[in-house]
């Protein structure tokens, strides 16, 4: 049986960290979920020799180091140049997903206001990358 998904979320909202949380557990209890308060956090979590992660999630607007400049470190470096990195914002405009897109991201997700929406985002997104939540939820 394949090991359950590691996933980064670099967030600097508490709320919306707390939100991810609960939600991704609720989708898979045993998914392992990191959390980093800002992107020199994420940075530094993802340089670390021993940390591997499948998936990442990203907020575009954070203060000190916004998403897009941290997702093209991201890129830069060899060991995560083809993780998977969605980027997850409250931005539903147009040029934030098209310079996303255009800097590597693999995919973009609106944070909505709504619970089961947000479920249903996240649910299909990790389906994509776990084979176990793909048997598990149906395609």
């Amino acid at each position: 049986m394949s090991q359950p998904l590691r996933i980064l979320l670099i967030d600097d909202d508490a709320d919306d960290r707390d939100i991810f949380t609960w939600i991704v557990k609720g989708i898979d209890p045993t998914l392992t979920l990191d959390l980093a308060s800002d992107g020199f956090e994420g940075l530094d979590l993802l340089r670390q020799g021993d940390n591997y992660f499948d998936i990442v999630f990203l907020d575009l607007n954070m203060p000190g180091m916004h998403g897009l400049k941290v997702l093209k470190h991201i890129r830069q470096m060899e060991r995560h140049r083809g993780t998977p990195v969605i980027v997850y914002s409250t931005s539903s405009n147009p040029h934030d997903v098209a310079n996303a897109r255009a800097e590597g991201a693999t995919d973009y997700i609106v944070k909505g206001h709504e619970l089961a929406l947000a479920r249903k985002d996240l649910t299909q997104v990790l389906k994509k990358h776990d084979p176990r939540l793909t048997q598990a939820y149906g395609k």
